[in-house]
């Protein structure tokens, strides 16, 4: 069961509740912020670099192509919702039992 809050499952689809914060010294995922999974990013918030960036690192992260992590909402704050099409690998922080 998902105690943190920042991520659920809908069947092989992971969503993510994440903040971001952008102009950061190297890109690194935190950890879990309240109900959501802080990350920092090198990428300053200026015409949707951040988004992209954002995008390619999770891609990388959980090691699917670019095109199997979507941002859904968020586009132009620091708290985004993001889903990731059947992950190939899990950061320590998210449990892989999807039930």
């Amino acid at each position: 069961m998902n105690q943190a809050g920042f991520y659920h499952w809908r069947g092989d689809m992971l969503e993510l509740n994440v903040r971001v914060q952008p102009k950061a010294s190297r890109d690194e995922i935190v950890g879990p912020l309240g109900s959501d999974l802080k990350v920092r990013i090198t990428a300053p918030p200026i015409e949707g670099q951040a988004n992209a960036h954002l995008v390619r690192f999770l891609a990388k992260i959980f090691g699917v192509p670019r095109a199997r992590v979507t941002l859904v909402s968020g586009e132009k704050g620091r708290r985004k919702q993001l889903r990731i099409q059947a992950p190939a690998r899990l950061p320590e922080m998210i449990n892989g039992n999807q039930n």
